[in-house]
């Protein structure tokens, strides 16, 4: 019989979080739920005790977890450091990291040094701190098993071929809510318009990040450090069926590429149970109901955050770092309804600016730049509050 792998999950109460538990309710005969974590949805937290009454649940957000009550299976804690004490201590064999942003990073570093296979869901950890996390993966010997759907592709497309057969990664982009807009248009957009994604289900901050194509700048990042290639070696293609999850080219000119329907839970459940390709009954993808597909490219004059991205790869050191956090800050803003559309992308291209002189490549630097980041913002936020 197949041993019970022990599974922890950070950021359950999101996207990812709640589709792996979808997918987990389905192979509860394959997983042992030890560790959860949620910043302050404590509802969706409960439901997750009474229906898989993990081990530990660590909850992010102080005032949400003072509010808890002590009726629960898990044993309750609180704050990133109890949450990087437990995946330190606990016996886990792979971690889910699907929290949003730069808060995944410590607790992903954690798992990481001790060896823990990780299910990749947070790209910002690799954005960040790529330079980082791959050299103490090979070392640990961790496994970096990616959940995005294209990243999932390349993985996947990359199996059985050697390091040296690659001519390039292609990753494939829906083109978001606004790819046949003009610039006009997009002077008019709102929060509203952009939440609407037209192929896939997702959180609030990553749907703008496709709306913006900053999601695919980050993947560009990503992507670099998971599958060890250049920059000029990954191109970014509008796929507006979302049908094709992203392909790779090899030397001899010929094309992998890995389908399925639009449907995050497929990447999930490969990624948690990887290398075994085990049954669902997910949907299943119908050729007839997409007799065609199609392709455009990127309309960087409308859409510069990829450019961006590219160039902040080049910049190398903490300019990644600043164009994530900067990133984060502007579409929370954005959310908030305190700046426009277009402006997400011209702050970014602001701040990579005023730090053009900028270094460094340890953990301390990164951290030290994007709070410094947030402090600025937060400063102006309150100032022109008053």
């Amino acid at each position: 019989m197949e041993q019970r792998r022990k599974i922890a999950i950070l950021g359950v109460t999101g996207s990812i979080g709640q589709q792996a538990l979808e997918v987990l309710n389905s192979n509860k005969d394959k997983f042992d739920v030890v560790l959860v974590s949620g910043h302050k949805n404590i509802a969706l937290l409960k439901k997750c005790d009474e229906q898989f009454s993990p081990q530990h649940l660590v909850v992010t957000d102080y005032t949400a977890f003072k509010e808890i009550d002590t009726n629960w299976h898990a044993q309750l804690h609180f704050g990133e450091e109890k949450l990087c004490e437990l995946l330190e201590n606990l016996e886990i064999d792979i971690l889910l990291t699907a929290m949003v942003g730069i808060a995944g990073l410590k607790p992903t570093l954690v798992a990481v040094q001790k060896g823990i296979d990780i299910a990749l869901a947070n790209k910002e950890t690799l954005v960040v701190a790529g330079s980082l996390i791959m050299p103490l993966a090979k070392v640990s010997g961790s496994n970096i098993i990616p959940v995005d759907s294209e990243h999932s592709a390349i993985y996947q497309c990359l199996i059985g071929e050697s390091n040296g057969s690659v001519e390039k990664l292609i990753l494939t982009a829906s083109g978001g809510p606004f790819r046949n807009y003009t610039k006009e248009q997009l002077n008019k957009v709102n929060r509203e318009d952009a939440l609407k994604h037209p192929n896939w289900t997702m959180g609030s901050k990553i749907t703008i990040d496709s709306a913006t194509l900053m999601n695919k700048g980050l993947e560009v990042i990503e992507a670099s450090w998971l599958f060890d290639i250049m920059a000029d070696k990954i191109e970014v293609i509008v796929h507006p069926q979302s049908v094709i999850h992203s392909m790779v080219q090899f030397n001899d000119g010929s094309i992998k590429a890995q389908m399925g329907v639009p449907d995050m839970k497929l990447p999930i459940h490969y990624a948690l149970n990887y290398p075994n390709r085990n049954k669902t009954e997910f949907e299943r993808f119908d050729f007839l109901k997409y007799p065609s597909l199609t392709f455009e490219k990127v309309r960087d004059d409308l859409f510069p955050c990829l450019k961006l991205a590219y160039k902040s790869l080049a910049l190398g050191g903490v300019f990644p770092c600043i164009l994530n956090t900067t990133n984060e800050v502007a579409v929370a803003k954005f959310l908030n309804n305190g700046i426009h559309f277009l402006d997400i992308a011209v702050m970014v291209a602001t701040e990579l600016e005023y730090y053009k002189n900028s270094s460094g490549t340890r953990l301390e630097d990164f951290i030290s730049i994007d709070k410094e980041i947030r402090a600025k913002y937060n400063s102006i936020t309150s100032s022109t509050s008053k």
